[in-house]
């Protein structure tokens, strides 16, 4: 698995936002400050923010107060070749699943969740055809 994004799950976007532009200067790649995603080029691995709450509700922990534990600030992206077969293979390690392989049409992603042994979530993905 290669690490392809370190995406912050944001309650305030366009702050962040300009935060990562204007202050520590990354250059933007994808989207603008009124949208709920944007991308930035840090010279590695690429930064995104992503709006909380849609977060929260594609891996249905939207029910949750936002300061709670599972209420995620994080997610680890991580690029597979088959999502389905990434998940697979993550079960057979006894991992807690947050969500089984699914289409994110709007995402243009085939995507699942789960959660590294602090709680951290994890996303792995692959591209929709």
């Amino acid at each position: 698995m290669k690490l392809t994004h370190l995406r912050l799950l944001v309650r305030d976007f366009a702050p962040c936002f300009r935060f990562y532009r204007d202050v520590l200067g990354y250059a933007v790649t994808f989207g603008e400050e009124h949208d709920r995603y944007a991308e930035f080029d840090t010279g590695a691995v690429n930064l995104a923010l992503f709006d909380r709450q849609l977060m929260a509700d594609a891996v249905g922990t939207s029910d949750l107060a936002a300061t709670a534990v599972a209420q995620d600030r994080l997610a680890l992206v991580l690029a597979v070749d088959n999502v389905d077969e990434a998940i697979f293979s993550v079960k057979a390690q006894d991992v807690q699943i947050v969500n089984e392989p699914h289409d994110q049409p709007v995402w243009g992603i085939r995507v699942a969740h789960f959660r590294d042994p602090d709680g951290n979530l994890i996303e792995i993905n692959q591209p929709l055809m």
